[in-house]
């Protein structure tokens, strides 16, 4: 539990300093503008490259359930919003990412780390979701936004002009090649890719100041379905397809359990503001999704062995 509590810690704290950052106005009305972009468009892009490089990741019963845990809660989230609530492609994609897209790199490193005992355990979610969730969302991302008619070969290439898509391909290349990157290429990389977490971190955090309370506005029912997908359905799900289909037992049970129980991602609000679609959206079910995920990830602990 040691390590649940540090790695919320260490977000929160980033997260409160983005906030005084707003309040304060330091870094001016464009900001967090700055900021996304920054972390968009060029950090977030090498530090999926940096780490994905360095993966040796192959098809696992752990990657299985991760993947059958992500696909049932964004399927309910897309079934409900699309249906039900007659939202757009664009609306539906931002809310079943934030239903379903875990927050592997900034909270679920640290987590792995002190409550699993290794990082690696984070791998296969997070080579998922580089490498086929995320090319998928941003792809429809991009063929809705407003202008001319998209042509059958932009929509073929789509993911290959996306920067985070290309670092993350251009990572699975290099760790598939077997070959490892020289210092002098690597280093600038690294540090270039170490700006990404707190450039998120910071964005959220000056998002918040001038918000309203979270759950105020008209999409509160699907905002409070969504952080309830994330923060409570996906590890139940992981759970019961872990130990009940693939007999998944001990540390690898609650391996998978606890990577599931992480809130949503903050660079999803990265991903909304960029395209300009539920950006409020995001950012509240986000910040709800993580308040749920805290005593969910206690309780997943305690009960299954850490």
């Amino acid at each position: 539990m040691q390590g649940v509590l540090t790695g919320f810690t260490v977000i929160a704290t980033v997260i409160a300093v983005g906030y005084v950052i707003g309040r304060r106005g330091y870094l001016g009305q464009d900001g967090r503008t700055v900021l996304t972009r920054l972390a968009f468009n060029v950090a977030t892009p090498a530090l999926l490259f940096t780490m994905l490089a360095d993966l040796s990741v192959v098809l696992s019963t752990r990657l299985l359930v991760t993947a059958t845990a992500t696909a049932a809660t964004a399927a309910v989230f897309v079934v409900v919003a699309g249906l039900f609530l007659r939202w757009d492609a664009g609306r539906v994609t931002i809310g079943a990412l934030c239903s379903s897209y875990v927050n592997a790199g900034n909270l679920g490193i640290p987590i792995a780390v002190y409550v699993l005992g290794d990082a690696s355990l984070v791998a296969p979610v997070l080579l998922l979701q580089q490498i086929v969730v995320t090319p998928l969302a941003l792809t429809v991302l991009d063929l809705g936004r407003p202008g001319e008619p998209v042509s059958v070969l932009r929509r073929l290439t789509t993911p290959l002009r996306n920067p985070m898509a290309i670092g993350s391909l251009a990572g699975v290349a290099v760790a598939a090649s077997g070959r490892t990157l020289p210092g002098p290429l690597l280093e600038p990389l690294v540090l270039i890719g170490n700006m990404s977490v707190p450039a998120v971190l910071l964005a959220f955090g000056i998002s918040l100041y001038g918000g309203e309370r979270p759950g105020r506005g008209e999409d509160r029912v699907a905002l409070y379905l969504s952080a309830l997908l994330k923060a409570v359905a996906q590890p139940v799900v992981a759970w019961a397809v872990g130990a009940g289909l693939f007999g998944l037992r001990g540390e690898a049970l609650l391996a998978v359990v606890v990577i599931a129980a992480l809130p949503a991602a903050q660079n999803l609000f990265t991903y909304a503001s960029h395209y300009g679609v539920a950006e409020r959206f995001a950012r509240e079910s986000i910040l709800l999704s993580t308040l749920l995920s805290v005593p969910v990830l206690i309780t997943v602990a305690a009960l299954l062995g850490r």
